[in-house]
């Protein structure tokens, strides 16, 4: 049995992209040459990390984003998955945390079919996730 906790994040000094695991069945390979900008919010016990490439924008809720947001600036981010709730007890204190992923498709956030603006989408689509 292993005793290697379970990570939900990594980095490689090497990585030319960023892979994330959306579901078990689905990941997606961004290259770091199309990222544009994160952005890290707080809001009571968690945080928000908003990372925007050129065709994509990945939205991540958890714990402790901070030690991801600086990975991706150095260019050595190389994977985010959601954390199962069931494992999430056997991360050390401190460590990032992921609940959440949400992949929106830039060309989806231009304008919705109802003329919402592409902040009001998101925020819809991120709740219906929930």
């Amino acid at each position: 049995m292993s005793t290697k906790s379970p990570e939900c994040w990594a980095s490689d000094p090497n990585a030319r992209g960023l892979r994330i695991e959306v579901s078990p069945e689905r990941s997606l390979l961004l290259p770091h040459g199309q990222f544009i900008f994160a952005e890290l919010t707080s809001g009571g016990d968690e945080q928000n990390l908003k990372l925007v490439f050129a065709t994509h924008e990945v939205s991540v809720r958890g714990h402790h984003l901070r030690r991801i947001e600086t990975t991706m600036q150095r260019g050595e981010l190389s994977l985010l998955a959601k954390l199962p709730s069931s494992q999430r007890s056997l991360i050390t204190e401190g460590q990032p945390v992921i609940f959440e992923i949400v992949v929106t498709e830039m060309k989806q956030l231009e304008r919705s079919p109802s003329g919402e603006s592409n902040d009001r989408v998101m925020a819809r689509a991120v709740s219906q996730k929930s």
